[in-house]
């Protein structure tokens, strides 16, 4: 009896031990491809982010900022522009678009109330942060919804693509 006792034991302790060990990771934010891929809305970006082969990028150990046009957004530019963008042989130009779109480290909302700076890109330009007025714009692009968070970062949906100058 003190057998099945001490074997029932350990089992129990084993099985504990294996649900503490998973409950960190099963209540983990997913990374910022993962709240990416999770929205339809940003489906155009996953695919681009995807020819560009930096998906893996964005669920690394960052911090990123990641300043994400919707699939409207895309819309905007002239016609055939994304599907060109698209094709191999222009992979160098649409990563250095999409790169464009990711600053190193967390920057939130509330660092920029108020506030009219530069930050330098992955892709080595700067973008223009306007947060002084009703809305939040970067360059031309104007933030429809702030710091969405992810396990690697944050992200600022915005309704227009950033082109590198």
């Amino acid at each position: 009896m003190n057998r099945r006792f001490a074997l029932k034991a350990l089992a129990g302790t084993g099985l504990a031990a294996t649900i503490a060990a998973c409950a960190p990771m099963m209540s983990q934010e997913p990374s910022i491809a993962g709240v990416l891929s999770s929205n339809d809305q940003f489906s155009t970006l996953v695919a681009a982010a995807d020819a560009a082969d930096l998906v893996g990028t964005l669920d690394g150990d960052g911090p990123f900022t990641v300043f994400a046009p919707t699939n409207a957004a895309f819309e905007k530019l002239p016609e055939g522009t994304v599907e060109e963008l698209l094709q191999p042989e222009n992979r160098d130009q649409l990563a250095a678009v999409l790169t464009y779109h990711v600053v190193p480290g967390v920057v939130t909302s509330d660092q920029l109330i108020g506030e009219r700076l530069s930050a330098t890109t992955v892709q080595g330009g700067d973008l223009h942060i306007d947060a002084t007025g009703e809305a939040v714009h970067v360059n031309d692009a104007r933030v429809t919804q702030a710091d969405i968070s992810a396990s690697n970062g944050v992200i600022h949906r915005i309704d227009t693509v950033l082109l590198p100058e």
